[in-house]
């Protein structure tokens, strides 16, 4: 396998004892999104101890540092998420959760870990680069509207030319990288419907409107919107994640209220679903003479991977990251705001294997028990370096491993 050429590939395998301890640490101490407090605080210092100007507060609680190389050339930015989620920690392992309720089951404390050492390679090193590197650290992923627009809006991205990010995945073993050109990953909508029915008795349910039979109809109905009503050829889900109703066994309820997601990476797709659900949801009400009350809120739009920057990054990366393999992977419908970034700048957002059962890193993202394979976070590392410094440098350059003195 390629491995970057020295002092890159060196320098972070050197650090990749501080990476785990960094990643235990945060594992250890989770925030929730837009509760980020002790997290960006970390960063900073890190940051700081490396000698990285940053900026913090940007966007609300993001951090953003800068390695300035020797010599003029573009700008590549980097971006880690560094949110949690609210899942109590079911892991039995010295670094599990020690915030009751919250924990770090995506990655995302990886992914700081990851870019801090990024970072600090870059720095001890940046005599040899050119242009300049910008450590887009972020807030609050899980959550719509997220932090990656405040970031935007709050200039993390000025004079950048070029993003690169990446998302540990167990789906995929660790050693091997995927990438995906195009639509990468789902655009994420929310909606809700409340069936406005007539409370009765149980007993006479006739002399009312029944909501939660009302919404068992419709919940089944939503169904034929994917099956009947969307090309077969056009990726989308639509999938209901909570229904309540009622108070008493016996007692028929005014209202049930559904919610859901819908996900999909066609824009219009997109456009068309928000139609569909509620013409079905007004027709199933009206032939049962129930009301309703529908929203929908657009979250995250799809994920875009730019072709050109694509293809750039699966070179770089499987020329010089050491990963076993580096595979073009199909699309998922999860949502990500990086999505954001790549709507202003050209880039690539591609994924890492970190699954492997032999650690218990087998479990799905989000899950009580998520954990990863720690080598991953090497990998990932090589990987980021892999894009930026063959961006800024060129192979010829970078496979010399000086650039100046």
């Amino acid at each position: 396998m390629a491995e970057l050429p020295a002092p890159w590939g060196p320098r972070l395998k050197a650090l990749f004892g501080t990476m785990v301890a960094w990643w235990r640490h945060l594992h250890q101490h989770p925030e929730l999104s837009f509760q980020e407090v002790e997290t960006p605080r970390f960063i900073a210092e890190r940051l700081k101890e490396a000698g990285i100007p940053a900026r913090t507060g940007v966007g609300g609680r993001g951090v953003v540092g800068v390695v300035e190389g020797a010599r003029p050339g573009p700008a590549v930015a980097l971006r880690a998420d560094f949110d949690a989620l609210p899942i109590q920690d079911e892991k039995d392992v010295p670094y599990r959760s020690q915030v009751p309720g919250v924990m770090h089951a995506c990655g995302h404390d990886a992914h700081t870990a990851t870019l801090l050492a990024v970072g600090r390679v870059l720095m001890e090193e940046r005599h040899r680069l050119r242009g300049r590197v910008v450590l887009i650290h972020q807030f609050a992923e899980e959550v719509a509207p997220g932090g990656a627009k405040p970031m935007i809006e709050d200039g993390c991205l000025d004079g950048v030319d070029v993003i690169f990010g990446t998302h540990l995945w167990t789906p995929l073993p660790v050693g091997r990288v995927g990438y995906c050109p195009g639509y990468a990953m789902a655009a994420a909508d929310r909606f809700e419907i409340e069936i406005l029915g007539q409370g009765c008795h149980a007993a006479a349910p006739h002399q009312g409107v029944d909501p939660i039979l009302v919404a068992a109809q419709v919940v089944t109905q939503l169904q034929q919107v994917v099956g009947r009503m969307v090309d077969p050829l056009e990726p989308a889900v639509v999938s209901v994640g909570t229904l309540h109703a009622g108070t008493a066994f016996n007692v028929i309820p005014e209202t049930a209220t559904l919610t859901g997601t819908v996900r999909t990476l066609s824009p219009a797709v997109r456009d068309r679903m928000e139609v569909l659900l509620e013409r079905l949801v007004r027709g199933t009400c009206e032939a049962h003479g129930a009301g309703y009350r529908f929203r929908y809120e657009r979250g995250y739009p799809a994920l875009f991977n730019h072709e050109d920057m694509t293809a750039f990054a699966a070179e770089a990366i499987g020329r010089y990251a050491g990963a076993e393999a580096v595979e073009r992977v199909a699309p998922v419908m999860g949502g990500e705001d990086f999505a954001y970034y790549l709507q202003k700048v050209p880039g690539c957002f591609f994924f890492t294997g970190a699954g492997n059962p032999e650690v218990g890193a087998s479990y799905p993202h989000h899950h009580p028990r998520f954990d990863i394979d720690e080598r991953a976070m090497l990998v990932a590392g090589r990987a980021l370096l892999a894009v930026t410094l063959r961006y800024l440098l060129g192979d010829e350059e970078l496979e010399r491993g000086m650039a100046t003195g």
